[in-house]
């Protein structure tokens, strides 16, 4: 069975002789059935019973019934209710729209509405540039998804890809004050979404593509970059590729090499692989052998997509070929993006001293954390369950604030670089460990240093 995790948290609802040990047989009783109680509260309490909440980590809905009945089946005990505290957290959504100005009077209301806000109106037609200074448009993002790629679930469709989106525009307000809003597109149409997309953006200052399945993906995101005047950018390609970058930094500073000498193996060359070896490509590393599922791509090849015909032209400079295990063999560095379980520990074992595996495959990785760390110095993985959790909220809340405060109308593989390496030096020197390589996603130093890396870099280019 799973362990228990905050994901599938639940409150029961109890009801329980009154007495010294009712407590403590309850918490016995959840406990014994391998929950992880995190709460325990008296709600009402009388000379015959007390009413008790209840509340655990639990590994999934069968283990939720599992330790409920176990609760209930306790003498005198009535499991009144289970509530499932992640759906109870999604009730009504978790955005809300607030105005910035008060409206309490006659001429607040003038001036916001009508008649006072023609003369705005009428700033922004005669100079459209105005709309950044004058509107929401300064401060507010796109969250754009066709259902299509949602997290590990697949195609699941624009309606069930909300509840991610509406958590994204969380994260941005939450980690960089920035102002999100879902849009979920109900087609998957290429063409419609480019047309779709660019006829809603003078709203807003930047577009983030999320969860869009490729190849489309590629063909959205650079059509968009090429015809709107605002930044766009698609996290699941290159928020991915920053906070894999920023690791890998201090991976190396931790193992004492350099990304230029270190033979890297990459598994997976969709939309996140072809990101992260183009920027770890930008960063100057010369030894990067990409695998498929026909193992590594190389230049004695033709592909059919664009994106792996550019990975076979720069990169794997030596013609190497076979399979990913096979390549494996004496690398420094393994960075997955592809599928659970497709290396083990023989292949771990195979590599340099001093290795980094990077298995970022969610919810299961390349290779369980664990058995990677038998013979790697340097583990990570997209897990929020073990240490260097390599998580691209570190990264797209601080780029957008940076971008937004610059005013900037594209994105660029620098602005890219500087916010990876932003990243990567909010751990400090004294930090630094094979444990530490990321700082946590609550780090207060983390957006700001982002932002401020990327407006540096803005200003810089213009």
């Amino acid at each position: 069975m799973s362990r228990p995790t905050p994901g599938h948290a639940i409150t029961m609802r109890v009801s329980a002789p009154a007495g010294f040990t009712a407590t403590t047989e309850l918490a016995a009783a959840a406990a014994a059935a391998g929950a992880e109680i995190t709460a325990l509260d008296v709600i009402e309490s009388t000379h015959e019973n007390v009413i008790v909440d209840i509340t655990c980590n639990t590994a999934g809905d069968e283990h939720a019934k599992q330790v409920a009945d176990s609760v209930d089946a306790i003498p005198g005990v009535q499991v009144r209710k289970v509530s499932d505290r992640t759906f109870l957290m999604h009730l009504g959504g978790k955005l809300s729209v607030e105005p910035k100005v008060e409206l309490r009077t006659r001429d607040d209301l003038s001036r916001a509405y009508t008649p006072g806000v023609a003369r705005v109106c009428l700033a922004i037609a005669a100079n459209p540039g105005d709309a950044r200074r004058l509107t929401i448009k300064r401060n507010t993002v796109a969250v754009v998804t066709d259902g299509t790629a949602v997290l590990g679930l697949g195609d699941i469709g624009p309606a069930a890809a909300l509840p991610v989106m509406e958590g994204k525009a969380a994260l941005f307000k939450r980690f960089a004050g920035v102002d999100a809003w879902p849009v979920c597109l109900d087609t998957k149409d290429t063409e419609e979404i480019i047309a779709i997309v660019k006829a809603i953006s003078p709203v807003y200052g930047g577009i983030n593509l999320e969860d869009i399945s490729a190849p489309r993906c590629f063909e959205i995101e650079r059509r968009l970059r090429e015809e709107l005047d605002i930044p766009v950018f698609h996290d699941d390609q290159h928020g991915t590729a920053i906070v894999v970058l920023a690791a890998l930094i201090n991976a190396l500073r931790v193992v004492g090499k350099t990304i230029e000498d270190a033979r890297v193996v990459v598994s997976g060359a969709g939309a996140a692989g072809h990101a992260i070896i183009q920027l770890l490509h930008a960063q100057g590393a010369g030894h990067i052998v990409a695998c498929d599922r026909s193992g590594a791509i190389h230049r004695g090849q033709t592909y059919a997509d664009s994106h792996r015909q550019w990975i076979a032209d720069n990169t794997n400079t030596e013609g190497v070929s076979g399979s990913l295990h096979d390549v494996m063999a004496g690398a420094d560095v393994f960075i997955g993006v592809s599928a659970p379980n497709v290396i083990g520990t023989e292949q771990v074992a195979s590599m340099a001293d001093g290795a980094i595996v990077l298995a970022l495959a969610n919810p299961d990785p390349e290779i369980h954390p664990l058995d990677a760390a038998q013979h790697a110095t340097v583990v990570a993985t997209g897990r929020s369950d073990f240490p260097n959790q390599i998580n691209n909220v570190l990264a797209f809340p601080g780029l957008f604030r940076g971008l937004l405060d610059a005013g900037a109308s594209d994105i660029t593989t620098e602005m890219l670089v500087a916010a990876a390496k932003a990243i990567a030096d909010c751990v400090t020197p004294a930090e630094l460990n094979a444990s530490y390589i990321v700082p946590s996603v609550f780090d207060p130093r983390v957006a700001p240093a982002v932002a401020e890396a990327v407006v540096a870099t803005a200003s810089a280019a213009s």
